[in-house]
């Protein structure tokens, strides 16, 4: 039934908010070629196509069950997604019948093939007694019996041989949001259920990995998949603050052991020499520092402790840290401040706009602390900062590089509406170790930021940092889902642990591999890998800038 040379890439997500997880989903239907299936959770949310009859199939105000309303371009009526719910979204390249791509007979097809692969894992875990009602999609249990009970809900759309939307499968979700607040897919009689209300006792990884095989064989090319997932929590992280100082190391290293990783280096062990970086603090570095501090400026390159700063400077380029110098995350592997912010300065925009004028960059980068306590997570001000450069210096190129803004979609546009020539934001790590590298952000929403960019004609960007404890074959998945959203660019460089209070060296990771990692993104259809031990976000940004619009030109 599909059109695929390659594996089936299977990404258990975690917890993920609906609009980000649709984010996501419409950046793998649009820039995608390869077959994809996100398994997941959803927190409280009602979604409905668009010939719902919200009047009659919604029953209570959203807001006072904590769900969310939410509009899909997908078939049916009113359905629930929340905690205890195993989600699944195929994002597929079907093959078409008759030489027609998305008539109704794929459609159909299709739906049966997703209500097979569920039966399937039913009838695996022990509930034999499941199958379809003819007039009803999705996957019932005693279908030919007197009471036909709902267990799993379907609903896709199918559009040019692409496939989006999935199923909803009952595990042990709370089962009153399908009976007291809506009218599950419009249909008032019949019953919905559970596997817990069928009397079976199934942990959701185990359900997830039922179906992530039997789907690589229905799916995959040959059967294949490649899986990778963010790693299973029965507990919220400690999301403890913590700065320098306060002994946070334990707690750090911790979650990286949660995540699977128990070993480190010493941070007094010898960096290799490839990792060694002369030091000059020539002319043009003490030209630049005095610019930075004439006009109470913040550089990242300083904050961070970028091994690049003398290289960087000595050329006339930095990176500019805007929104103060006080982060409000916790993020394991950063050396950046970790305390209360103070307000931000309005006149910071003018006097960035002064530092790239007086240094007369071609390219001028932007990036931020993370500022949670900002109803919109700093937008405005990174906006403000890249129109007061705009009217300063015009022909100079604006790249920004931005926390995930809370997953606010309405803060990110107006980021978007300043017009900034590369939209930056790392993704940082593997799946498996965003939690303990980052535990306030999430490889969901990373991702689904960028996807967001990349549909509204961004110029996209993003960073992973290796030797935290990472598998080469989790790099390379990685690179798959940030090719799969359209990313632009992508750097890659060695980890260095800043100081005893963060995240343990796993590896020094050889050059020879940076070039293969290099080889790899591009293969997959990133325009520019820039991969080396020292790389950052910021290395060679201007000649990473030139390389895309060439090709794009081209």
């Amino acid at each position: 039934m599909t059109h695929s040379v390659g594996p089936l890439h299977v990404r258990w997500l975690g917890r993920v908010p609906y609009r980000e997880a649709l984010d996501l989903q419409q950046a793998l239907f649009t820039h995608g070629t390869q077959n994809h299936l996100l398994l997941l959770e959803h927190p409280h949310v009602f979604t409905h196509g668009p010939s719902a009859d919200l009047s009659t199939n919604v029953l209570v105000d959203p807001v006072s069950v904590q769900a969310e309303l939410v509009g899909v371009n997908r078939g049916g009526d009113v359905t629930y997604h929340g905690p205890g719910q195993l989600v699944g979204y195929p994002i597929l390249s079907l093959a078409p019948k008759n030489g027609r791509a998305g008539g109704l007979t794929d459609s159909v097809d299709y739906v049966r093939s997703v209500e097979q692969l569920i039966i399937d894992t039913l009838v695996e875990i022990g509930l034999s007694n499941v199958g379809r009602l003819r007039e009803y999609p999705g996957v019932w249990v005693d279908p030919n019996g007197e009471t036909p009970r709902k267990i799993c809900a379907i609903g896709v759309r199918l559009s040019r041989n692409r496939t989006m939307h999935g199923f909803a499968l009952n595990i042990t979700t709370d089962m009153r949001y399908l009976r007291d607040y809506i009218v599950p897919c419009g249909i008032a009689d019949r019953p919905v259920t559970s596997l817990a209300e069928e009397g079976f006792d199934v942990p959701m990884q185990r359900v997830a990995d039922i179906v992530a095989r039997r789907a690589a064989m229905l799916w995959g090319h040959l059967g294949r998949a490649e899986r990778s997932d963010v790693a299973w929590r029965e507990r919220p992280e400690d999301l403890s603050l913590f700065s320098r100082g306060m002994g946070p190391g334990d707690r750090a290293v911790a979650r990286l052991e949660r995540a699977g990783v128990t070993e480190g280096l010493s941070i007094q062990s010898r960096k290799p020499d490839w990792m060694r970086v002369p030091l000059n603090l020539g002319p043009e570095v003490m030209q630049l520092k005095h610019t930075a501090r004439d006009l109470g400026l913040v550089t990242v390159c300083e904050e961070a402790g970028c091994p690049n700063l003398s290289e960087c400077w000595s050329e006339g380029t930095a990176t500019f840290m805007i929104l103060g110098e006080r982060c409000t995350r916790a993020c394991g592997f950063c050396l950046i401040d970790t305390s209360k912010p103070l307000p931000p300065d309005d006149t910071e925009p003018e006097r960035v706009a002064e530092a790239v004028s007086r240094m007369t960059l071609g390219h001028a980068v932007l990036t931020m602390v993370a500022r949670d306590d900002l109803a919109d997570g700093g937008a405005s001000a990174v906006a403000a900062s890249i129109t007061a450069i705009r009217h300063r210096v015009p022909d100079t190129t604006i790249e920004v590089l931005i926390s995930d803004l809370k997953g606010d979609n309405a803060s990110l546009a107006v980021v978007l509406a300043a017009q900034p020539d590369i939209l930056n934001h790392n993704l940082e790590t593997v799946a498996r170790l965003q939690r303990a590298v980052r535990p306030s952000a999430g490889y969901a929403r990373s991702l689904a930021l960028l996807s967001r960019a990349k549909l509204a004609g961004a110029t996209t960007k993003s960073g992973i940092m290796v030797g935290l404890g990472e598998s080469d074959e989790e790099i390379a998945m990685a690179l798959t889902d940030l090719a799969s959203v359209g990313c632009d660019i992508v750097t890659i460089g060695q980890y260095l642990r800043p100081t005893t209070h963060h995240l343990p060296v796993a590896r020094w990771v050889e050059p020879e591999l940076f070039v293969e990692f290099k080889r790899l993104g591009e293969s997959l259809g990133i325009a520019h890998v820039e991969s080396s031990p020292l790389t950052r976000s910021s290395y060679h940004a201007k000649s990473a800038s030139q390389a895309v619009s060439i090709r794009t030109a081209v």
